[in-house]
C-alpha cells in the first residue's frame, strides 16, 4: 500500500510531466515528422554504434554502484547476480519514476533471497544514491571550473559564478574525502546508521558516478549533427542541469525536462536535431532496458515460484 508522501511525489510527478509536455509542444509545434525523421536518418552508423556502446558504459557503471554498496557491507555475492539486479532496478526507475519505484521492491526481493536483512538494503539502496549524487556533485564541479561561460546557457549569471559554484561542489567531495580519511563520526537519520567508508570505496565511487553520467551524456552527444555539435563538456553540463530537474520534478523518465532543458539551452542547434538526439537517448538509455529488464523481473519471480512450489 502507497504511503500518502508517495501520492504526493506521483502527483508532483505527474503535473511535472504535463507542464513540460506543454512547454514543449510550444518549441516544437512547428517541427514536422519529416524534419524529425530526416534527423534521425543523418545520424550515420558508426554514431549509432557508438551511442550504443555509451549504453552499455552507462548500465555497467550502474551495476558498479551495488557492487561497491555490497563490498561497503562486507557482503559476497556473484557479479552475474549484481549486475542483473542493478540492471533491472535503475532500467525500472528511470522509466517509472524514482519517487514512485526507486528500485527499492527489485532490490529488496533480490537482495533478501541472497540473505541480506531489510536495514541492509536500505544502506545499499541509500549508498547507491549518494554514489550517484557524488558523481554529479563531482562532474559538475568540473565542468563548472572548466567550462564556465556554459552557465550562461542555463542561467544569465556571471562565468565568475560558475567557478565559485564548481569550487563549492569540489569542496563537499574533498570533505566526503576528508571524511574517510579521518573516520568522522557516522551519519544518523531516523533508524539509518552511515559510517564513512573506506578510502578505497570512495576512490571506486569517484570513478563510477561520474563514468555513468559522462557515458550517458555521450549518448546524446554521439546522436547530434556533427557540423553543428556543440562540444562534449557543453552536452554533459546541459545534461547534468536537464537530469538533474528531471529527478527533483520526479517525472517518470523525466518526460518534457529533458527535452525542454536541451532546447532551450542550445538554441544555435536546430530543433529536429536536439530531438533526435533525445530520441536516440530515450531508446537506448530507457525504453530498450526497461523492456529487457521486464523479462528479468519474470524470470526472476518465475524461479522463485518455482523454488517455493520444490519445497511444498
Amino acid at each position: 500500500m502507497m504511503k500518502r508522501s508517495d501520492w504526493i511525489w506521483t502527483l508532483i510527478g505527474l503535473l511535472a510531466v504535463v507542464f513540460s509536455c506543454y512547454l514543449l509542444y510550444k518549441e516544437i509545434r512547428t517541427i514536422s515528422l519529416d524534419e524529425l525523421s530526416q534527423s534521425l536518418h543523418a545520424i550515420s552508423r558508426h554514431n549509432w554504434l557508438l551511442a550504443a556502446g555509451s549504453t552499455l558504459g552507462a548500465y555497467c557503471a550502474l551495476a558498479w554502484y551495488d557492487r561497491i554498496a555490497i563490498a561497503h557491507l562486507g557482503k559476497k555475492i556473484s557479479w552475474w547476480f549484481i549486475t542483473l539486479c542493478s540492471f533491472t532496478t535503475y532500467a525500472l526507475a528511470h522509466n517509472i519514476g524514482a519517487s514512485v519505484f526507486s528500485g527499492a521492491v527489485v532490490r529488496y526481493r533480490a537482495y533478501s533471497s541472497k540473505g541480506l536483512t531489510p536495514p541492509e538494503i536500505g544502506l545499499l539502496i541509500f549508498f547507491c544514491s549518494f554514489t550517484f549524487a557524488l558523481g554529479a556533485l563531482f562532474c559538475g564541479g568540473l565542468v563548472l571550473i572548466s567550462q564556465p561561460e556554459l552557465i550562461e546557457r542555463v542561467a544569465n549569471v556571471s562565468p565568475w559564478l560558475s567557478v565559485l559554484l564548481g569550487l563549492f561542489l569540489l569542496g563537499l567531495v574533498a570533505l566526503y574525502i576528508l571524511g574517510s580519511w579521518r573516520q568522522f563520526k557516522p551519519w544518523k537519520w531516523g533508524k539509518l546508521h552511515v559510517e564513512y567508508p573506506r578510502l578505497g570505496i570512495v576512490g571506486r565511487q569517484l570513478l563510477a558516478g561520474p563514468l555513468e553520467l559522462a557515458c550517458a551524456a555521450a549518448i546524446i552527444y554521439f546522436a547530434l549533427p556533427v557540423e553543428s555539435n556543440p562540444g562534449y563538456l557543453v552536452v554533459l553540463g546541459v545534461f547534468l542541469v536537464s537530469f538533474s530537474l528531471a529527478l527533483l520534478s520526479h517525472a517518470p523518465g523525466g518526460l518534457g525536462v529533458l527535452e525542454v532543458t536541451f532546447l532551450a539551452a542550445m538554441p544555435e542547434l536546430p530543433t529536429a536535431d536536439v530531438l533526435a538526439a533525445l530520441i536516440v537517448f530515450r531508446v537506448f538509455y530507457l525504453l530498450l532496458p526497461f523492456a529487457l529488464s521486464l523479462l528479468v523481473v519474470l524470470s526472476f519471480e518465475w524461479k522463485q515460484w518455482a523454488l517455493r512450489r520444490r519445497a511444498d
